[in-house]
């Protein structure tokens, strides 16, 4: 009976561990706009105020307001028809808000391997790190 409940308990945690959460879904949803070039879905989601930092490659910089869908559109532009590879997604939420971090190699005429930050808080995206980290490419 014990080895049962030991059983039971491991495949309800191993159950929670594998679904993914509103946060993680709704950035998954991103990358796949970024990937697709779907600059109107990627600049919908940002909240009043948020903050965009982008560190690294050509477009290294901190963007706020109008200047975030700006850089988004300059990136489609050079970057069309992206694939993305997403690993290691992880979410961490409260009532407050949630943060998922992930590692994408978006792959297209260039890789561009990112280890990306987004916080949302009420169902919009308030601060994102791209960080662009060549080690992933590996």
């Amino acid at each position: 009976m014990k080895t049962l409940l030991t059983a039971a308990a491991i495949a309800a945690f191993t159950t929670t561990i594998a679904h993914a959460g509103p946060a993680a879904d709704m950035a998954q949803a991103r990358i796949a706009s970024i990937a697709k070039g779907d600059t109107a879905a990627v600049a919908g989601a940002y909240s009043d105020g948020a903050v965009l930092h982008w560190v690294g490659g050509p477009l290294d910089g901190t963007y706020e307001g109008a200047e975030i869908k700006a850089v988004w559109e300059k990136f489609a532009k050079a970057q069309p028809n992206l694939t993305a590879n997403v690993m290691d997604v992880s979410e961490a939420m409260n009532p407050k808000g949630a943060t998922v971090t992930a590692n994408v190699v978006f792959a297209g005429k260039d890789k561009i391997p990112v280890r990306y930050v987004m916080l949302f808080r009420e169902g919009k995206l308030t601060d994102e790190i791209w960080q662009v980290d060549p080690a992933l490419a590996k």
